[in-house]
């Protein structure tokens, strides 16, 4: 495990030390090296404005999707479980819209902000919907309440594009998912989420060990099933969130980190705890990897991580299911 995570870490330091040097131009280490000491001219701009918010960024939101997918399909025992499907995504198109089309939001501080309000007031719905139906403890009711709000602010907001085609515009590469042209602020409202994330997840680890197990298996050694599934899937929405409101919609990536955590696990039935580190480190690097092929596969111009990610981790993910039959949760 030890010797895994080292490995991991030091795949990641690497995709982010190329994620400096890649691009439209390629820059030498001295280069790179110049203007992370404080050096002047256009190219130390590039790097320390463009690349280097942008690659944190993306270390962010990619260990902020992997583990919110990995307590989604934990609490669920849903394999195919992922953010979206509680609505977040959704809910914070939905917001960022409203922002562009009536209250003239354009910086992406704005947008940002009016991500993560809507990524979670949307979640908030669903889980006073998820209660008002008796189906707090029943993760299949959550699930479905969050499908059916995701499909209903969808249609909202593909209404909202339609009459105004100037944010359409706008929005538009926002809505398809980026790391680029962000600014190093949007990590101070994903940031705190992931932290808040990250320690609630470790904090209910042991409990998600025994969810495992059937609930009833789960409540003989103490656990309060209830609770514990609605601040699992509480945590996934705020790490959803933060996500969101730092890079936009991005798919995929919250199903893949934590399949290929256990793929990396082999046949060993890992801890959660164990977990949380793979899925955030698998996130961050699946997402500054594909970072990097979005500004090649077509240069000049730039793709959305997320047909990147589809291209890439869709085949990889389904060669990984085919090996292993079963993947324990």
């Amino acid at each position: 495990m030890t010797r895994l995570v080292i490995g991991l870490c030091l795949m990641l330091l690497s995709a982010c030390i190329l994620s400096l040097h890649a691009g439209l131009t390629f820059f030498d280490p001295a280069t790179v090296i110049s203007a992370l000491a404080g050096g002047e001219g256009t190219d130390a701009l590039i790097v320390t404005t463009l690349r280097l918010p942008r690659t944190l960024i993306g270390v962010c939101t990619g260990a902020a999707l992997g583990l919110s997918g990995l307590l989604m399909q934990s609490v669920t025992r849903n394999p195919l479980a992922e953010p979206g499907l509680l609505g977040v995504n959704a809910g914070a198109a939905l917001f960022v819209t409203l922002g562009a089309t009536v209250l003239g939001f354009s910086g992406l501080a704005g947008i940002g902000t009016a991500a993560m309000l809507g990524a979670v007031a949307t979640t908030a719905l669903v889980f006073l919907l998820s209660v008002s139906a008796r189906g707090a403890d029943n993760p299949a009711t959550t699930l479905l309440a969050g499908v059916t709000v995701a499909a209903l602010l969808a249609s909202f907001t593909q209404t909202l594009l339609l009459i105004d085609e100037t944010a359409l515009e706008t929005l538009l590469f926002w809505l398809s998912g980026s790391f680029a042209d962000r600014a190093l602020n949007l990590l101070f409202l994903g940031l705190p989420l992931l932290v808040a994330g990250c320690a609630g997840s470790f904090f209910f680890a042991s409990s998600l060990d025994a969810l495992r197990l059937d609930d009833a298996s789960a409540r003989t050694v103490g656990v309060n099933v209830m609770f514990v599934r609605i601040a699992a899937l509480a945590f996934a929405a705020l790490l959803a969130a933060g996500a969101v409101a730092m890079a936009g919609p991005v798919l995929f990536l919250g199903l893949a980190a934590p399949h290929l955590a256990r793929r990396l696990m082999g046949d060993t039935l890992p801890s959660t705890r164990a977990l949380i580190v793979l899925s955030m480190l698998t996130g961050a690097l699946i997402a500054v990897v594909a970072d990097i092929l979005a500004r090649i596969v077509v240069a000049p111009g730039e793709a959305p991580i997320s047909a990147v990610l589809a291209l890439v981790g869709v085949p990889l993910l389904v060669h990984l299911l085919r090996r292993r039959k079963a993947v324990s949760l």
